[in-house]
């Protein structure tokens, strides 16, 4: 999973070897509200089955936990969530 900020535009798409990616507009935020968290999730569950958003409330809460910046991974139940700033 990766977590993309900085783009024109906020999607969540399958890469080409079927990875999800979320991408985000604007500025990368040090800290991941609760209201920044909802609407993650839900633009998630556009394309994410039932397992993979779990799996992405928990990375989410994980990142939300650790911090978030640029370049940080997080490996969740083998599930690996990068972000990055484009």
């Amino acid at each position: 999973m990766l977590l993309v900020h900085g783009g024109p535009a906020t999607a969540v798409v399958r890469g080409p070897d079927g990875e999800s990616v979320v991408l985000l507009s604007g500025e990368l935020p040090e800290v991941l509200t609760d209201e920044a968290v909802h609407e993650l999730l839900d633009l998630a569950a556009a394309i994410l089955d039932t397992a993979e958003l779990a799996l992405f409330r928990t990375c989410l809460a994980t990142l939300r936990a650790n911090g978030m910046r640029a370049g940080r991974s997080i490996e969740v139940d083998g599930a690996v969530l990068t972000v990055y700033e484009g």
